[in-house]
């Protein structure tokens, strides 16, 4: 066997498991379970009822509505655009590039630290696979 064909086995086959790790962690964030308990505790204490800036209430039983499909406020972008996280203004707020988008305002959530790279990760992976509400 050539080392070009020893290569491209190999580059083929890394590709292959990056792509079924990839979709395995996609199908494996569930927002019941992952997501919506982070928004509880990071997200919820500012916007409960709707009312407050931003007008999304992102308590347990709202969340879900208030985020995916739905238009921003701040932004042409929709906060949560299943499929797409880059078109996600969820995720430019998190990530404080809301401004680069259209948006306003400082990044999310505002009081205390930052998410960290592994909790946007896990909304990423979310959106990604179709912001299900599962």
């Amino acid at each position: 066997m050539s080392r070009g064909v020893v290569a491209s086995t190999l580059f083929l086959g890394g590709g292959l498991v990056y792509a079924a790790l990839t979709t395995q962690a996609s199908e494996s964030v569930s927002f019941k379970r992952d997501i919506t308990p982070l928004l509880k505790v990071r997200c919820a204490v500012c916007h409960l009822i709707g009312e407050e800036p931003g007008n999304m209430a992102l308590h347990p039983a709202a969340a879900y509505k208030t985020l995916v499909g739905v238009k921003s406020v701040e932004s042409p972008l929709l906060r949560v655009k299943p499929g797409a996280a880059d078109e996600s203004y969820m995720i430019r707020k998190l990530e404080g590039t809301h401004i680069e988008a259209g948006g306003k305002g400082v990044r999310m959530p505002m009081d205390g630290d930052p998410l960290t790279d592994a909790q946007i990760h896990m909304i990423r992976a979310w959106i990604n696979a179709g912001a299900p509400d599962n």
